[in-house]
């Protein structure tokens, strides 16, 4: 079993204003992000599920360009392979699980 402490996990900003620590299992990997307002994610889409969890502030996201605004304590489904984009629309923390594992988050 192997505990993690989230503030000791390095922090990487992934695209600019979005910072991230990973948590990685064999199959999944969660992704804790501290936003900053007005950060823009741009569109992409992946081969994994993602299930994005708001718990702070507020977003707005896009998929198959239909847009919502997510706040704390909303979660949504994104299938694999469906493009998606998000603004925040003030500083954010979310939780992103994602299978299977985001490798390329792994290094």
């Amino acid at each position: 079993m192997t505990v993690y402490c989230l503030d000791s996990l390095p922090e990487r900003e992934i695209v600019p204003g979005f910072h991230a620590r990973f948590v990685h299992s064999d199959h999944m990997t969660l992704a804790y992000w501290r936003v900053d307002a007005q950060a823009v994610l741009p569109e992409h889409s992946h081969p994994h599920e993602q299930v994005t969890t708001v718990l702070e502030g507020e977003i707005e996201i896009t998929i198959s360009g239909k847009s919502t605004l997510l706040k704390a304590g909303n979660a949504v489904v994104i299938p694999s392979n469906i493009p998606h984009q998000a603004k925040a629309l003030s500083p954010c923390r979310l939780m992103d699980a994602f299978y299977p594992a985001r490798e390329e988050y792994r290094k």
